[in-house]
């Protein structure tokens, strides 16, 4: 699945991005919300499930301006009773 293929794909269920794209960072984060991020997000490594919450929260970005700009301009259907 690719999203937003010049910054960020995903390959083989890992997001990868660009080599040329790849920071070092020094933050200061809480470690309570990033063990409970790592263990939701299932990753393996605290970089990992940074790297997939910014993932997530890109893709929800995009998925909630597209349902903005159409916002009124239909109507939903109710697929499940």
């Amino acid at each position: 699945m690719y999203m937003m293929s010049d910054i960020m794909y995903i390959r083989g269920g890992l997001a990868v991005a660009p080599i040329s794209s790849i920071r070092n960072k020094h933050i200061r984060i809480d470690q309570a919300k990033l063990d409970k991020a790592k263990h939701v997000l299932a990753a393996a490594t605290e970089t990992e499930a940074l790297d997939r919450a910014l993932t997530l929260v890109v893709s929800e970005a995009t998925i909630d301006a597209t349902l903005r700009r159409v916002a009124g301009k239909g109507r939903l259907k109710k697929m499940f009773p």
